[in-house]
């Protein structure tokens, strides 16, 4: 019988987590099914899924409902609904999490994502979710834009655990791995224990694809004969940004700097690989995770891209493979017209709006249901 290709990605050193939640996954025991067949030891959340989940189920127009009467207004509903949700999936990660002394077994929350470009509010709400949810085992998700740098850094040095999201390039996750550590620096000044504090990195991936591949797309079709290194580009940067973001995560947590803390206890700042599902047609639907899977990572796989994982996954350990040729990928995409830093920067501007109006449609419906 051929072995479980998710449990085999245990077994290589990546951390499988779901890319989904609602109310029935928890209530109908697919998740605790998820957990002992698949291997599943984590959850991520962002407002497009809750969005998704309170649209389309009836499982909390009750709950919606009683606290409407109650005068609670959308914002307060919402959030109500996600802490119950979560803190739920938290309990079911918690035998995990107590399992791998605190390396894994974490749900995660996102603060309101028009707090963005808001650094004083981020932390602020990042404190109150964090009291809130009232478990060990949770990250609350901070946007990697510049003012969400110093939030990281602030709610770091006060032992709040955090999940950085919407990173989608280089040196901003360079940026993102200086806040960790200077946050668990000023941790240590304060004679505080961080051995329990954790944090990751969580690179979108099949996003960049979505914006490289149709400028790709348009090279190969004007330039001909001098389009042929296109080819050897072509589906490869989202991958290839991966792959150095792995080298530099090496490095970094190799560091003497980090040495210092790692010494104390410190956790390294794991990279998670998000947006993992396939959205070109032509690509392979498990691409980006058959072509990530490396030790101490995390891949966060949206459940059809998981089911896809399950039949026909061939797990190997390939994240460091052709680092050269990322390298050259990522050097010679100017010569293709691409510039990487605008395409980089125009995702984390969608990215944060594609949140708020999600948001903004959540507290649409919820506002419906007290008419």
């Amino acid at each position: 019988m051929k072995k479980n290709p998710l449990i085999q990605l245990e077994e290589l050193g990546q951390s499988v987590w779901l890319d989904f939640i609602n109310r029935n996954l928890i209530t109908s025991g697919e998740l605790v099914r998820l957990i002992e067949v698949d291997g599943i030891s984590g959850i991520t959340s962002n407002p497009a899924i809750f969005g998704k989940a309170i649209s389309e189920k009836h499982d909390y127009e009750h709950d919606i409902k009683i606290m409407l009467k109650d005068g609670k207004d959308a914002k307060a509903i919402y959030e109500a609904i996600c802490l119950k949700d979560l803190q739920i999936a938290a309990d079911k990660f918690r035998s995990i999490y107590d399992q791998t002394n605190g390396e894994d077994g974490y749900v995660s929350m996102e603060v309101d994502p028009h707090l963005a470009y808001n650094t004083k509010g981020t932390i602020e709400e990042a404190r109150r979710l964090w009291t809130a949810l009232n478990r060990p085992n949770v990250f609350i998700k901070i946007p990697a834009t510049k003012e969400g740098l110093p939030a990281i850094q602030q709610l770091i040095s006060e032992g709040i655990n955090i999940n950085i999201t919407l990173l989608f390039g280089l040196p901003r996750y360079r940026e993102v791995a200086e806040a960790y550590i200077s946050g668990l620096e000023l941790l240590d000044a304060k004679g505080k224990d961080f051995k329990q504090v954790a944090s990751v990195a969580s690179f979108f991936i099949s996003r960049i694809a979505s914006l490289v591949d149709p400028i790709e797309e348009e090279f190969l079709a004007s330039h001909g004969e001098q389009a042929h290194f296109g080819t050897y580009v072509k589906g490869h940067v989202a991958i290839s940004s991966a792959r150095i973001a792995y080298k530099m995560y090496k490095e970094i947590v190799g560091s003497e700097r980090f040495g210092k803390l790692a010494a104390k206890g410190a956790r390294t700042q794991k990279l998670l690989w998000a947006s993992t599902g396939t959205k070109n047609p032509e690509y392979s639907d498990i691409k980006y995770v058959e072509e990530l899977i490396g030790k101490n990572t995390i891949n966060t796989i949206p459940p059809a891209t998981m089911n896809a994982y399950r039949d026909h996954g061939n797990p190997k350990e390939r994240i460091e493979l052709d680092l050269e040729q990322a390298e050259w990928v990522m050097d010679v995409l100017p010569e293709l017209g691409i510039n990487i830093d605008a395409i980089i920067q125009q995702l984390e501007d969608e990215g944060v709006d594609k949140f708020n109006k999600q948001f903004d449609k959540i507290m649409s419906v919820i506002k419906l249901l007290s008419k």
